[in-house]
């Protein structure tokens, strides 16, 4: 039985539920035809500005601009994972989902630890419906090696990346993983879906099953996201996470403005002269980049992306991440802050090659799902079901046409929710969807 080859692992600390699961890296050999782009160094701030004038510009196809031609990339780049598995064996022919997160997040977009996990989706896959999960850090982000942010970090490669995770899963030589799947699912969400698209296309047996969570084919939005973001350099956005600057030099500069009741004091007083309180003030770091400038500021918060080449961009501030991803009144205020201080960056390429893959992948002949919230700005301009056309149910399901041999489809559209759906209050339901249309499809562990 798989479950009792598997090395030991344990359950993830914090967590109630019963799931099994390890951490640990996978040497991965990328190989991929990704574009050569003619794009100067970003020297500061104003240069990533520029840069997202230029991409989201009326004038044309900024991508085709930019343009020099293809090269091909390779190299072996370690891969951070976290395979999850019920704490019981349920069958012989397991299933495992491969969890993609988009940009903004890493792996625990998945497993989110914040509320004691009570957003997680590997829990409701993995304790509910029994299936395995194995969720990965994007080539470039969270614990997975970095690379080039304009010349390697582009959908041909981080999906090269994806292809060679699945072969190992679906030839039993992951390691730490010693089964051979004959059922491999693909879930992204954002990016991440696009990436699992690309897959489909380019690889269509890989993949027995697609799930593309915040996703269309609609980017015609795409502009308006990237100019509410105002992009900046990740290492000035947030230096302690991503810069070169180190906590005991920003913990020596906050022990010289003191901690003690009357240095408070003294604040509230100073702060009461120019008709400021300390909630305005507090708002001032929630909501604006001064909060970002902290973010990383305790030693359990230091980062594994230090020193980031400038390449590397992200949001400004809380603001731009609400706008982008949360619905108001339908997400816990506290995860906002809690996603702006543990974001995590984009880089030029992924953002000169979001939307470079074919429109149709007409060789997979899986079942495919789409799950888009309703109010899902970026690939929906707020309100999926406005389609415009009366015989088109929502705007995710004019993808139907993308698969003309899928073995089924189905376009879900979450209520009440915009376009980080896990980050939602009513995540759970979109997630049990998801494992029933996998389960209707004979794609639950069996």
């Amino acid at each position: 039985m798989y479950f009792a080859l598997l090395v030991a692992s344990v359950s993830l600390a914090g967590s109630v539920a019963a799931k099994q699961c390890q951490n640990f890296s996978v040497p991965v050999s990328v190989s991929a035809r990704n574009g050569v782009f003619n794009i100067p160094n970003l020297q500061g701030n104003a240069d990533a500005t520029t840069f997202a004038q230029n991409v989201t510009s009326i004038r044309g196809n900024f991508t085709k601009e930019a343009l020099l031609g293809y090269a091909t990339i390779s190299g072996t780049y370690d891969i951070s994972v976290k395979f999850c598995k019920p704490d019981t064996e349920n069958g012989t022919n397991p299933t495992v989902q491969v969890l993609t997160h988009g940009l903004g997040f890493d792996k625990t977009y998945w497993d989110l630890p914040f509320n004691n996990f009570n957003y997680s989706y590997i829990d409701v896959a993995v304790d509910q419906y029994g299936f395995c999960t194995l969720s990965i850090d994007r080539l470039g982000e969270g614990n997975s090696s970095k690379a080039n942010p304009l010349s390697v970090l582009q959908a041909p490669a981080e999906m090269s990346a994806l292809y060679e995770l699945t072969s190992m899963l679906r030839h039993g030589t992951l390691p730490n993983v010693p089964h051979a799947f004959s059922k491999i699912v693909h879930v992204g969400h954002s990016f991440g879906s696009a990436l699992s698209y690309l897959l489909a296309v380019m690889h269509p047996t890989a993949s027995d099953g697609l799930i593309l969570t915040g996703f269309s084919q609609n980017g015609s939005f795409l502009p308006t996201t990237v100019a509410s973001w105002d992009s900046k350099l990740a290492r000035l956005n947030q230096p302690l996470r991503f810069g070169n600057i180190s906590y005991a030099a920003v913990s020596g500069a906050l022990s010289m403005l003191g901690a003690s009741s009357s240095n408070i004091s003294q604040i509230s007083s100073s702060l009461a002269e120019y008709n400021i309180t300390l909630g305005e003030l507090q708002q001032v770091f929630q909501t604006t980049d001064l909060g970002d400038l902290l973010a990383g500021a305790q030693p359990t918060d230091l980062p594994h992306q230090a020193d980031l080449p400038s390449g590397y961009l992200t949001w400004t501030d809380a603001g731009s991440n609400q706008y982008a991803f949360l619905l108001p009144e339908h997400f816990d205020p506290s995860i906002l802050q809690f996603a702006e201080s543990s974001k995590f960056p984009y880089t030029l390429g992924e953002l000169l090659t979001i939307g470079s893959g074919p429109l149709m992948a007409p060789e997979f002949k899986g079942p495919v799902q789409i799950v888009t919230g309703r109010q899902d700005v970026i690939y929906c301009g707020g309100d999926c079901l406005a389609t415009g056309d009366p015989a088109l149910a929502s705007i995710p399901a004019k993808s139907r046409m993308a698969f003309p041999a899928a073995k089924a489809f189905e376009a879900y559209i979450q209520p009440e929710t915009a376009h980080a759906i896990n980050l939602h209050y009513n995540s759970t339901a979109a997630y049990n969807a998801i494992q029933r249309f996998l389960t209707s499809q004979g794609l639950a562990p069996s």
